[in-house]
């Protein structure tokens, strides 16, 4: 306000009273350490959020290791709209991206869709509810991760719903944490979107980015793409056939790479395989190797191991309802 009144008073100087070099000079030198102060304010706020980003954007091994999901469940909310007000100030930030995209995949699945498993019977209703917030939340993820790959690489959206594998030819192995999480949170909403045909056309882009990923960095973060693709595998646009011996392989090197210390893989196989061919015995015997598993071993994923190894009791808690007996089995009609 005082800047412009005093730019005004100088230009209205009367002529027998002129106005000085050296007075213009001055003038000159406030409104320059004026304007430096303000740009020195807004590039020390700047720094701030993006070392507050770069911190953020490394709390995930902070939760991985904590052994209680309830009160992880209570914290993520707050850290996650924290990481979108700093993307308003900071929206090329790629780790506050990547943090976006893995922190809203991670919460929607832990806390809002197990959760939707869980009630379906008792209230079908809220599940429902629930499902189309976790779609949303799913798709809040995939659109950041979508955000963070644009920004290493310019045109990448637009290329990728032309020519997918075209826009993932320049990928390269660092780029392997925004293909995954970003090919995983666009799979776990269009597993939600079945009755949405138009939803379904981002399946070739899913399929593209995760088979990337696997071939950038096959070992990423202890087999999470082996651990991912087990699952996968029975929607796969382009190869529906044989992918139980598929899915079986991921299986084998995920548990391979991670040395045995994760309870994912074993649930992801029990459901993907023996689960849809009524193996009963073979689902038991992998959920409890995945329950039976010394947590110690991997401290890291202690956070990841508890919902697992939570999931896996819900599932044979309803082991009577999942499996039919061989009475319930309808005999062939022989006439």
């Amino acid at each position: 306000m005082h800047l412009f009144s005093s730019a005004r008073a100088l230009s209205c100087a009367p002529r027998t009273q002129p106005v000085t070099r050296r007075a213009t000079r001055g003038a000159a030198i406030i409104v320059c350490a004026l304007a430096a102060c303000a740009l020195s304010s807004c590039s020390v706020e700047r720094f701030a959020v993006g070392k507050l980003g770069d911190a953020l954007a490394d709390s995930g091994s902070s939760y991985g290791r904590d052994d209680d999901p309830e009160l992880v469940r209570e914290a993520a909310p707050f850290s996650l709209k924290l990481i979108e007000s700093l993307l308003d100030t900071e929206p090329q930030h790629e780790g506050l991206l990547l943090a976006a995209t893995r922190g809203f995949t991670q919460y929607a699945y832990a806390f809002v869709e197990q959760d939707a498993d869980r009630i379906e019977d008792a209230d079908l209703t809220r599940s429902r509810e629930l499902r189309v917030r976790a779609r949303r939340l799913y798709h809040r993820a995939h659109e950041y991760g979508l955000r963070g790959l644009e920004v290493r690489h310019a045109g990448f959206r637009e290329c990728l719903d032309d020519d997918p594998h075209t826009a993932l030819a320049d990928a390269r192995k660092e780029d392997v944490p925004l293909l995954y999480w970003t090919a995983a949170s666009w799979a776990l909403e269009l597993a939600l979107s079945k009755d949405d045909p138009e939803a379904l056309l981002g399946l070739p882009q899913v399929e593209a980015l995760i088979d990337r990923a696997l071939a950038l960095d096959e070992s990423w973060n202890e087999g999470a793409i082996h651990a991912f693709l087990v699952t996968y595998e029975s929607s796969r646009p382009s190869g529906q056939r044989e992918w139980k011996a598929r899915a079986r392989k991921h299986f084998e090197r995920a548990v391979e790479i991670s040395h045995g210390t994760l309870a994912a893989p074993y649930v992801a196989f029990a459901e993907a395989v023996p689960l849809k061919e009524q193996d009963q015995h073979a689902f038991e015997e992998l959920l409890g190797r995945a329950l039976a598993l010394d947590l110690a071993k991997n401290p890291n994923a202690r956070l990841e191991n508890e919902i697992a190894r939570a999931r896996a009791r819900w599932l044979l808690s309803r082991e009577s309802e999942l499996f039919l007996d061989d009475a319930d089995v309808a005999a062939p009609d022989t006439q």
